[in-house]
Formats: structure tokens, sequence, C-alpha cells
């Protein structure tokens, strides 16, 4: 057996993505282990965001129409490439708006209001708050009042949801179930399909906010029969800070009137002729609502020709689950005397892309990393959140990163920061 520095070593000689960290700017100085909030610009999603500006320079106009890589139909390419990495036919994806926005036009779509006896829409309270705001306004918008038909499934430790409590809320009045594939704190991977089958059986719809497992999990959406799903692109995709957003329509609902009707919404025949009625297109683009923010999408068709020359999702994720169980055996060798504990589930079917060690001063412990050169993510009141990117992250990273956080607790350095700051109620 190799000693753990030449095995950390002989994992990077021999990982068939190490070229591709050339691909990316790197941050001077850091180890960058964050991508699971904002990931790095890579060259070619620069280069696509470039041709884009040097289109608009010389074509103007024209650039909706003219040459290879044509605005009018750059969401359409975009939906081309990243349907291999949900399992989905490009014409069941939508790229366009954001999370939340898009959240609001699947409810729209799909919650029926007037629904005699399923007028509740379920949710749970680990997922990220602006799912849980988005859902209360809708209800509201629709006439429903959120107390009573919001119902939201809680957790037993405050870390994860439990698979028969989530059963057990698909309730005879829960008409739309809305989850978070991942979570976005301990990073919890839920068993999508199962959810789904379960669901279906109830006679409820079923929906995943896949933010935190879009790039980083393979999914399965047309196999595993998913009814919808949301997502954001700059995370794991490295589509850079508020890239477009996308979302998958099952084939089942094609032909439902999108909720938020809006002109990109019409089929592209019918489009400039600016029809008095609504004329939706076909499948899941009949979701777009305004023009495709161009500027936005460019830097995705970079990251996704990126992901697919480096052998698609099954690769991403091959590294990652590697690369997660390196930092968790060297926080139970090295950070578990120091009180630290991992806080995300370690059976490879059951995280997503990050690992989530708990400490009581895990804020004070965050500062003193970051200026330990280690860009890492806190999330209250515990968490320290460490998520390593397969394109550009070493696995040299994942263990030095881990020598630096044992190195400020032996020497106590996270004592010099001040405590966490106190949240406005």
């Amino acid at each position: 057996m190799l000693p753990p520095d030449a095995a950390v070593a002989h994992l990077d000689r021999t990982d068939p993505l190490a070229p591709f960290r050339a691909e990316f700017f790197l941050p001077p100085g850091q180890i960058y282990l964050d991508g699971n909030s904002l990931g790095l610009l890579s060259r070619r999603a620069e280069a696509s965001l470039t041709r884009v500006i040097e289109q608009w320079r010389t074509l103007g106009i024209n650039g909706w129409t003219d040459g290879e890589g044509a605005w009018l139909t750059l969401a359409e390419s975009a939906a081309r490439q990243l349907a291999p990495l949900v399992g989905a036919a490009p014409e069941e994806l939508c790229l366009t708006g954001q999370t939340t926005a898009n959240l609001h036009q699947l409810l729209a779509t799909l919650f029926d209001a007037a629904h005699p006896t399923r007028r509740v829409i379920l949710g749970d309270t680990l997922n990220f708050a602006s799912d849980s705001y988005a859902l209360q306004s809708h209800l509201r918008l629709r006439g429903l009042n959120p107390a009573t038909h919001l119902r939201l499934v809680g957790s037993r430790d405050g870390r994860g949801l439990a698979h028969g409590d989530l059963l057990a809320a698909f309730a005879p009045d829960v008409q739309l179930a809305i989850l978070p594939a991942v979570l976005f704190t301990s990073g919890q991977l839920l068993d999508v399909a199962a959810l789904t089958r379960a669901a279906h059986e109830r006679g409820l719809v079923v929906g995943f906010d896949c933010s935190h497992s879009i790039g980083a999990v393979p999914h399965a959406f047309d196999r595993d029969g998913v009814d919808f799903a949301f997502w954001c692109n700059y995370k794991y995709l490295n589509a850079g800070p508020g890239a477009i957003g996308g979302l998958y329509l099952n084939r089942r609902h094609f032909g439902r009137a999108p909720g938020l009707a809006g002109w990109w919404g019409v089929r592209p025949d019918r489009r400039f002729a600016m029809p008095a009625a609504h004329e939706p297109a076909p499948g899941a683009p009949a979701l777009h609502i305004g023009t495709p923010p161009i500027l936005s999408l460019a830097p995705l068709l970079g990251s996704l020709e990126l992901i697919a020359e480096a052998g698609g999702i099954a690769a991403l994720r091959a590294k990652s689950l590697r690369q997660t169980q390196l930092l968790m055996d060297l926080a139970d060798r090295h950070l578990a005397p120091h009180g630290f504990t991992v806080a995300n589930p370690r059976a490879p079917g059951e995280r997503g892309g990050h690992v989530a060690l708990a400490h009581p001063e895990g804020w004070r412990v965050c500062q003193a990393l970051k200026a330990a050169g280690v860009v890492p993510d806190f999330r209250a009141p515990d968490l320290i959140r460490l998520a390593p990117s397969p394109l550009y992250t070493r696995y040299a990273d994942c263990a030095e990163a881990m020598t630096r956080l044992e190195q400020i607790m032996v020497q106590r350095v996270y004592l010099t920061y001040p405590s966490a700051p106190a949240l406005v109620p």
C-alpha cells in the first residue's frame, strides 16, 4: 500500500480529467473548494461569451439570424448539449430565466388551485429558502392560504430528510410535491426514482430542485418518470454568476398552456407574426417567457462543450465520489479529534458533490481557512461545505486543504476570529 502522500500523488498522476484543469482560470494562491456556490470560469466559457460579444459588435441585430451560432437558436443548442446530463430529450428542456422564476412558471403551469380534493403543495423544511418563498407566494396568488395549503416535511436531525417521512407525507390531499434532489446544506442525495414512483402511485405530481445536483450527479429524468425539475447553471456547470437557469418538463405534460405566457414561448415559425392569441411552441420551450438573455446563456455553451469532451457526467461523478471520499477519510483521521463530524451521508448513492463538516465554531474556522488560502463555504449554524469540482480540483488540493484545516485547529488560530454575526430577526 502506498503511503498517504504517494497515494494522493498517484491519484493525480492517473486522473483522466487532470488535463482539464488547464482550461480554468484558478484564483492565484488559493485552493478553491466552493464550486457548489459558484464554479470557476473556463477558457471555453470565456471564448463562448467573447464570440457572442464579437457577433454583437460586428453584426448588431443580425446576430440573431446570421452565421453559425445565431442567437435565435442558442437556447435550443444548450438544451441539446445539456440533455445527456439529466437523461432527457432536448425538447423536454428549456434554458430560460433563473431558478425561482422557473419554479414560479412550473407552478403556474402544473398546479390546479381549483382541484376539488387535492390543493396542498408539499415541500420540506431544509430546502433553499427561495423555493419556500415561491410556494407561499404562489398559493396566495391562487387564493389559497399557505398556512393550510403548504405542508413541509421536517427533519429528524436538522441535517437530512428521512425517506419514510417523505413517503408518509404523500397524503391524499397533496397534489404536487417539490423536493431538493440534493440538500444544499448537508449534501444528502434523495432517491429521486423511488420518490417519483411512490408519488405517482399516490396520485401526486412531483418535481425536484436540482440546483445542487446538476453537473455533479447523473440524472435520468425520463427513465425515472419525474414530472418536472428546475435548476441553476452557475454551480457545478460553471456558467457564471447569475447564469441562465434551466427547467425540465416531462412530455406527459406537453400541451398544457403555460401558466405565464410570453412571446418567446410562441412556436418559432409564428413568434414574429405576433399572433393575438398565444400559440405555444412544442414541448418545454412553450415555457419560455421573454427573450433569452444571450450574454448569460453563452458561457453555458462553452462549459457544456468542455464536459462532453471530459467524458460526460459519468466521468465527473466518478471523480467527485473519489474526492469526497478522500475528504471524509482525512476528516475522520485528522479532524475528528478536534470536534469535527461529517454531516453529509457517507454512502456514495446518498451524497451529492460536497462534504459538509460540522463544528461548533464553524464560522470562525471558515474565516481562518479562507485566510489560509482555502476557499470553503459556510452554512448556518455550524456547517463548513467543501466542494471539489472534478474538472479543476486536484486530489492534492483536497489533501492540502485538510492539512491546513488541521493546522488551524492544532494552533487554535480560529480563536483569533470573531464569532458569527447575529442574524437579524
